[in-house]
């Protein structure tokens, strides 16, 4: 997965690292962030042999939300050119969704505006006990309207409210208690404790953990009756896969599965 890329790092194949590089600058969005974002994205969905993604930041910052030269030029837009270039940013999340292995945001330091956009949509936030986020829009006069239906998704549309009007920046305990982030640990246990809760997840089987992701989110926007289709459908798609036989005969038999190896 390894790229030539400007803005971002793209390391590994089986757990593919992005990082966001501009640690100067708190690595903000600007419009090549966003293109390699997208691109990064879009490149490991298609790869065979990813089985998860960690996102990250490079310093001390995971995302500071978008470059102030970056605002300046938006804010010299017309009204279509501003939807132009809100809907590339849109684009860049969707091809984040579209991910069907499972993702985790290594939060390493503040999360703010479309950074905290960026953990919310992630499947896992898992962050350093030195960690903030925060949704400051609304103090320059915006709105978080991109990233709205991650932040949702993760708390509530009550919460998010609450958090889109204050502009708040809270600390990572409290991020944790509300729900936007899954779990903190010690900043210098912080590489450790996601690359164990990774190397847990995989001994799932790949294709059940992908399967699992997709009826989470299936289940989520599709009318109850017709779910439970999808239900039976899905699970006896499984067992009758070769990863489905594999599983079970290697439960029974007493041994670890082929995908373990």
């Amino acid at each position: 997965m390894a790229s030539n890329y400007e803005h971002i790092m793209v390391d590994g194949d089986k757990i593919v690292t992005i990082t966001l590089n501009r640690p100067e600058l708190h690595n903000p969005f600007d419009e090549k962030m966003i293109a390699e974002l997208t691109d990064a994205f879009s490149r490991v969905n298609k790869n065979p042999a990813a089985r998860a993604v960690i996102i990250t930041g490079a310093g001390k910052s995971f995302c500071a939300g978008a470059d102030l030269n970056w605002m300046k030029r938006m804010g010299q837009f017309s009204l279509e050119e501003n939807v132009y270039d809100a809907t590339d940013l849109s684009k860049m999340f969707q091809a984040l969704e579209n991910i069907e292995i499972p993702v985790i945001a290594k939060v390493n330091g503040a999360a703010l505006g479309g950074g905290a956009g960026l953990a919310c949509a992630c499947d896992f936030v898992i962050a350093g006990g030195k960690a903030k986020i925060g949704f400051s829009e609304v103090k320059l006069g915006l709105l978080p309207g991109v990233i709205s239906p991650y932040v949702i998704d993760r708390v509530g549309g009550k919460r998010a409210a609450q958090l889109f009007m204050t502009g708040e920046r809270l600390e990572a305990e409290m991020a944790r208690r509300l729900g936007l982030f899954d779990d903190v640990v010690e900043p210098e246990d912080l590489d450790a404790v996601v690359d164990g809760f990774v190397k847990q997840m995989m001994t799932g089987g790949p294709q059940a953990v992908k399967e699992c992701k997709r009826l989470a989110r299936t289940g989520a926007h599709m009318e109850r009756a017709e779910f439970k289709k999808y239900c039976i459908n899905a699970i006896a798609r499984l067992r009758a896969s070769p990863e489905g036989r594999e599983g079970v005969t290697a439960f029974l038999e007493k041994r670890e599965p082929e995908w373990r190896k």
